[in-house]
């Protein structure tokens, strides 16, 4: 009986510290690439319900990639659509590497993690369902060893 109350007081701990530490999260959602190959026609797309307009925000890139993955960067073609259906597009150069080919990223051994900023205290200019589009950008198609990408968007810290 003990060993059931402890598992079960370890789980519900495990589960309130992991949700105490990300706080700041408003959304975070990362999409698996088919056979680590990121076709340019597989576009990722994001949706996320935004209702704070007043608080500024970060918005990150997330990469992971293998450590077979040949470039140091990572161009990425990224449309954002407004809920009134406003379209902006950009075109962004993750670095994943320094100038001597080590990681940027946290990892270690094959998968490297990288978080990279897009946006700094951005504030939403209004509520609603907002889609995002990530389109890898480089001159390789499949792009292999990009194993899965995606976005997070977190509440700025007060300066």
């Amino acid at each position: 009986m003990f060993q059931v109350i402890a598992r079960y007081f370890f789980f519900f701990s495990a589960i309130f510290f992991l949700h105490s530490c990300d706080q700041n999260a408003v959304f975070e959602k990362n999409i698996s690439i088919p056979d680590h190959k990121w076709d340019m026609t597989n576009i990722l797309r994001l949706e996320t319900e935004i209702s704070d307009t007043s608080s500024p925000h970060n918005i990150y890139i997330n990469v992971r990639n293998g450590s077979g993955y040949e470039y140091s960067n990572l161009f990425l073609f990224m449309t954002t659509i407004t809920p009134k259906g406003l379209v902006a597009h950009d075109t962004l150069e993750l670095t994943l590497a320094d100038d001597r080919g080590k990681w940027l990223g946290s990892g270690s051994g094959d998968v490297w993690d990288n978080r990279i900023l897009f946006k700094r205290n951005f504030k939403f200019p209004e509520a609603g369902l907002w889609h995002f589009e990530l389109q890898q950008a480089m001159r390789i198609n499949p792009l292999p060893q990009v194993m899965d990408a995606g976005m997070r968007i977190e509440r700025a810290e007060a300066p």
